[in-house]
């Protein structure tokens, strides 16, 4: 079922995901997107501040990224988003962290220049296998009208 902005009530909570981190995928993404040392050496990343290798910041919210697509898009009626208001990385992800996502509506309008869509606002927690959360942000999107939705 098809869910709209109609659908979606501020303090509504989603809760998906398990992704298990691997080492040679926090390398291979480091070695091409941010190939700092931290996340591509570990033997250099055992012997700095972080006591081993973690996964670059980006390489965390592109996983978060995969989660919410594999659990969220193809059951509502999202559009583009026009972007992130606050993304904080707070906690290093190491090898063999199991991460999962909660999130809840923290906004729901419709715009007032389209009337076509709505805005939804979320705040999102990704946390590892202990419930530490490593990674938080508040995303915009957009999501079409009931009303205005294109016949299939």
């Amino acid at each position: 079922m098809t869910r709209y902005l109609e659908d979606i009530n501020v303090g509504d909570k989603l809760a998906f995901g398990h992704y298990e981190v691997g080492e040679r995928e926090i390398i291979e993404f480091a070695t091409k997107y941010d190939p700092q040392r931290i996340h591509t050496d570990p033997a250099f990343a055992v012997e700095s501040d972080m006591g081993g290798l973690i996964a670059s910041g980006w390489h965390t919210a592109s996983m978060f990224m995969k989660m919410m697509v594999d659990a969220i898009m193809g059951q509502d009626s999202g559009m583009v988003s026009p972007g992130i208001d606050e993304l904080r990385w707070l906690r290093p992800v190491r090898p063999g962290d199991i991460l999962r996502v909660e999130g809840e509506v923290t906004a729901a309008r419709p715009s007032q220049s389209k009337p076509d869509r709505g805005i939804v606002q979320m705040r999102y927690a990704v946390l590892n296998q202990n419930d530490e959360v490593v990674m938080s942000l508040r995303t915009n999107n957009f999501m079409r009208r009931r009303d205005h939705a294109i016949a299939t």
